[in-house]
Order: C-alpha cells, then sequence, then structure tokens
C-alpha cells in the first residue's frame, strides 16, 4: 500500500515538510495532503476581500485595499534551513531563479538603512549625542545581566524556567528605559513579561544583529510580501507535483490506537474534522500504517478579528483550534507541553495592527519626509506613544495588484489595551479611522518641519481607501514564559508517526517568530521519519562563537 502524509495546518513549516517528502525523500505529491483553515498563516498579505472567506472572519463593511496582519523578517546569515527549501523552489516572475536568488537579488539592490528607527519630538535620534540610537544606552549593571543571561549555557538554559524578562532584570530596571530595550522590544515584539528564556536564545542567535539593531541593516526583504513572495509560489510547485490542499478543513481530533497498554507508544490511526462552509460537516480521515501525520500545534494568527475604516474590531474569545488539537493529544499522552502556557493568557501575546491603502503617494511622502527615508527602510516606533505604536513602510509596491497610484503600509500598537494619546480610548476598541488618526498623531508630534503634516490633513483623508485593524491575541505567544517540557519534541519519544512542527516545538539553539524554526522542525521530523542521517541536516552557522562578531558586539555594548 502506498504510504500518505497528511499536513495539518497549510503554513510554511507544512509545505516545508512537503518539499522535503519531495526532494529528499522522494516522495510523489500524490501522496501528500495538506489540510488548512487558512492559507496565509503568518506569512499573509492579500486584498482584505480574500480574508472574508476565512475560517472565523465576517463580511465586512469595507473589503477595499489590502491586509497585513503582521510582518516577518527575514535574514540572510541565519535562516539557513529558509534559504535551503526556497532554493529548490522557482521563481513565478523571474525566470531561471529560484526564491532564494530572486529575494537576495532583490534585497542586495535594496538594502534596509533605517535612520528613523525610533522616533520622538526631535523627529529621528540621529544627532550624534548621548540619545542618538546608535547608542544601546546600557547602565554597568545591565551590561552585567545581559552578559550573564547571553553566556549562561545551553545545558543550564532551565534555570530559567517561568523566568520573564522582567524578572531577570529586576535589580536593573533601568534596562528598560534604554535605547536598546526599545528597539528590540518593538522589532521583535517582546514584552517585559516574556521569557527570558527565549531572550537569551535570540541573543546569541542573533548576536551579528546586535551592533545593527538601530539601522536594521540585517533586515532581508522579500520583493512583495511574504504571502506571494514565498507562500504562493511555494504551492504552485506543490500543486505541480501533485500535492492535494484541502481548505476550510479543521482537524478537532487525533484517533488514537490503544493497542499499547502502558499508553507510550503514540500512533494515530484517524483524524477527525469539520468541514467548516456552510454545511460544516464533520468526517474522519483514516490514517493507515505506514502513514505520516504533521500537526503545527499553535499558529500566532489563530482568532484574529478584523475592522475596516469605520468598523471596530469584535474580538475572537475562542481558544486557538490549532492549539486545541495539541490539547487534545496532552490529555491522551504525557510529553507533549503544555498549551495552555502560550495560550491561555493573551495579556502575554496580544497586539493589533492596522494596514492603510491610499490612492496617492502623499501621506508616504510625508512619512519619507518626517523619517528622513524612503520607504522600504522603515520600522519608526514612537517612543513617547502610551500604546507603543510602530509605523512599517515598506518598499513599494508590496502587493502585486496594487495600481501605481496606490501605497500599502501598516502599523501596531504593542500594549493595544493601552489608551492612544491622541484618541482618547484603548487602541483595541478604535475603528481603522481612529487608528490611523492616532498615527497621524503621533506623526504631528515628531515633525520637525516648518509645514507639518496637519497642514495637509485633509488631503490625507481624502485618499484614504481603507484601514483595516487586525487583532491577533496570540501573536507574541511563542514568547510566553515557559519552562522545559513545555513544548514539545518535533517527534515526541515513542511516536511511530505522529511530529509537530511548529513554533512552538523544542528544539535545541534556534529561535522562534522565525520562519527558520517551522522549516527547521520540518527537516527534523522528515528526517526522521524516512531515516535520513541527522548529519545530512542543513548546517546552523553559531556566529556567538565567532570572536569577531562577539568583539563587535561588546563594542556596542559599550556604546
Amino acid at each position: 500500500m502506498t504510504r500518505k502524509a497528511y499536513l495539518i495546518g497549510a503554513g510554511i513549516g507544512s509545505l516545508s515538510a512537503a518539499v522535503y517528502l519531495i526532494r529528499d525523500g522522494h516522495w510523489d505529491g500524490s501522496q501528500i495532503t495538506i489540510l488548512g483553515l487558512e492559507d496565509h498563516g503568518a506569512n499573509d498579505g492579500n486584498r482584505v476581500a480574500a480574508y472574508e472567506t476565512e475560517y472565523g472572519h465576517k463580511a465586512l463593511s469595507n473589503k477595499a485595499g489590502f491586509l497585513n496582519r503582521g510582518g516577518r523578517m527575514l535574514n540572510e546569515e541565519t535562516y539557513e534551513n529558509l534559504w535551503d527549501v526556497l532554493g529548490s523552489i522557482p521563481s513565478l516572475t523571474s525566470p531561471g531563479k529560484t526564491l532564494t536568488q530572486e529575494i537576495l537579488d532583490f534585497d542586495h539592490a535594496h538594502p534596509t538603512k533605517d535612520i528613523g528607527r525610533l522616533m520622538d519630538t526631535r523627529g529621528p535620534r540621529t544627532r550624534g549625542d548621548a540619545d542618538d540610537y546608535s547608542h544601546m544606552q546600557f547602565s554597568k549593571a545591565d551590561r552585567v545581566l545581559l552578559t550573564k543571561l547571553m553566556t549562561l549555557p545551553e545545558s543550564r538554559e532551565s534555570r530559567l524556567d517561568d523566568v520573564s524578562i522582567e524578572e531577570w532584570f529586576a535589580s536593573s530596571p533601568h534596562f528598560f528605559t534604554t535605547n536598546f530595550w526599545r528597539m528590540w522590544e518593538t522589532t521583535f515584539a517582546f514584552l517585559r513579561s516574556n521569557s527570558a528564556m527565549e531572550l537569551r536564545r535570540y541573543m546569541n542567535r542573533m548576536i551579528l544583529e546586535f551592533s545593527r539593531i538601530n539601522t536594521l541593516e540585517g533586515v532581508t526583504r522579500t520583493p512583495y510580501n511574504q504571502y506571494e513572495s514565498i507562500i504562493v509560489p511555494m504551492r504552485a510547485w506543490l500543486e505541480g507535483k501533485g500535492v492535494e490542499f484541502v481548505g476550510n478543513r479543521k482537524v478537532t481530533e487525533f484517533v488514537f490506537a490503544d493497542d499499547d497498554p502502558m499508553r507510550d507508544r503514540i500512533t494515530v490511526i484517524g483524524l477527525k474534522y469539520e468541514q467548516v462552509d456552510e454545511d460544516n460537516q464533520p468526517g474522519l480521515i483514516d490514517v493507515n500504517e505506514g502513514d505520516l501525520v504533521f500537526c503545527t500545534n499553535g499558529s500566532i494568527t489563530d482568532s484574529t478579528s478584523l475592522g475596516d475604516l469605520d468598523t471596530a474590531i469584535v474580538e475572537d474569545e475562542r481558544y486557538a483550534p490549532s492549539a486545541a488539537l495539541w490539547k487534545q493529544a496532552t490529555e491522551h499522552f504525557y510529553g507533549l507541553g503544555n498549551p495552555d502556557k502560550f495560550f491561555a493568557d493573551r495579556t502575554q501575546s496580544e497586539w493589533t495592527s492596522f494596514t492603510v491603502t491610499t490612492n496617492n503617494h502623499l501621506l508616504v511622502n510625508e512619512i519619507s519626509a518626517i523619517t528622513r527615508q524612503l520607504p522600504g527602510n522603515a520600522l519608526n516606533t514612537f517612543v513617547d506613544s502610551n500604546a507603543v505604536v510602530s509605523l512599517v513602510i515598506h518598499h513599494q509596491p508590496h502587493f502585486a495588484a496594487q495600481q501605481p497610484n496606490e501605497t500599502v503600509f501598516w502599523g501596531y500598537s504593542l500594549y493595544p489595551r493601552r489608551t492612544g494619546d491622541v484618541v482618547k480610548k484603548p487602541f483595541i476598541e478604535m475603528t481603522g479611522r481612529e487608528m490611523l488618526t492616532e498615527a497621524l498623531g503621533q506623526l504631528e508630534r515628531v515633525d520637525t518641519r516648518a509645514v507639518k503634516i496637519s497642514a495637509k490633513t485633509e488631503e490625507i483623508w481624502d485618499s484614504i481607501v481603507n484601514v483595516v485593524p487586525a487583532h491577533m491575541p496570540y501573536a507574541s505567544a511563542l514568547f510566553a514564559r515557559r519552562a522545559k517540557g513545555d513544548r514539545p519534541e518535533v517527534v515526541p519519544a515513542n511516536s511511530v508517526n505522529l511530529a509537530f512542527i511548529s513554533q512552538f516545538v523544542e528544539m535545541p539553539f534556534d529561535m522562534v517568530f522565525t520562519e527558520q524554526y517551522s522549516v527547521r522542525a520540518a527537516q527534523i521530523a522528515v528526517y526522521h521519519f524516512l531515516g535520513i542521517p541527522s548529519e545530512r541536516l542543513t548546517t546552523l552557522h553559531h556566529y556567538e562563537k565567532d570572536p569577531r562578531v562577539l568583539a563587535k558586539a561588546a563594542l556596542t555594548m559599550l556604546r
């Protein structure tokens, strides 16, 4: 009987597992089925109307324009598995190139250099004094604690079980007033209440970026949004190989074999599901001997709520469906982690974004003039904003379907329960119009020009096509405080055919909130079940052991 693989979730982890099965395992694509609730996953970006047909979203009164629920910054040096996989996928728009070649060529032609990373009432912090954001502003105590965290051996990482970043720096709260922290928290979406363990991993894995975090010169950009630049070509290649994609399919329960009286061996023999459409029909997929199951056990875009220009979001209170499936597995077997650690406390993970579509370039040109940089360079954080608001201005166009006159950018609040400085209500309760009003107010506060942005308010509003709020309760769930054992192994002990491939699995050294993490989990899972030696896993770089990189980081820490 021909073996089959069932991949739960249609994000980059499942797509990569399918690539590895075909490329390295020599499977036929017809042996692989990908079951997804939506097409976009964390690498999203599409017309607003495309989201109305996806699970959990309702029809909007204004469906014009585009939506980015969030963004992912790539890195050329440390995303080894991502470039490995994309190196096997042909570009849809650049004949003769792989996706890796296309993305890196674009990035090298449009390098990032952010000179307006932090913004206050003086405009960009580039004056060259002690407040210039090239200065990290560490105190001696800050340096000691950060160094102690970074140099903690991986073998002793469990010392950080359930320790928050705030607890680690409790003896030096000054740390949270530094330029470093303001850049770090808004570049990677870390909260003070998040895991010190994950901060340690980031500081080691991304040590190469420590000395250039103020300009984001290590950020690798895709030609368009990542859905169009990565996910769509991967899906097209897999479909061309015969992989079956089943949409609107919510897997609700693993059916496990009960032939092991000690409950040690994990064998999936069936997948119960709901077809999420007009009929909501349940069903069962039989998983036969020799078949494999790869599960995305947790998605940071689950339970997203959308609004529009004049409609505030209505928060989706439901437990994340991907985590619910994971939780069902933990009720049958020990050692599969603790999903509640990541999905039961939204205060550790939520943030709210908003995407702005305009019918001319006026607003983006105004932002460029205020920040003193062209689109494609900018992640601008208003350091004095109560809700910690940031704007992300991409190279234009950010969507292939954008008309020449259109621009699209997005922003987000890291603390959406906080009240705005301009619009006096919690950010999460604002309509898209109010979120943009708040952002325009923040731009006005940092505008140092003689003729400020407020002089063009009427023209700006005439250009607005839509502003789409998106509240993501689990956007930073992968940074939640955790302890050893809270995340399952990629292939749990004694698992016959079940693997987990997501941001919520345990792997040594690597860091979450990256495409790299999901892709590597997929490679580990596929190689394990197909008997491919682990020595053939993609080699990871260890820049934290490079004396030159460490010396540069040390000099940065002293600035």
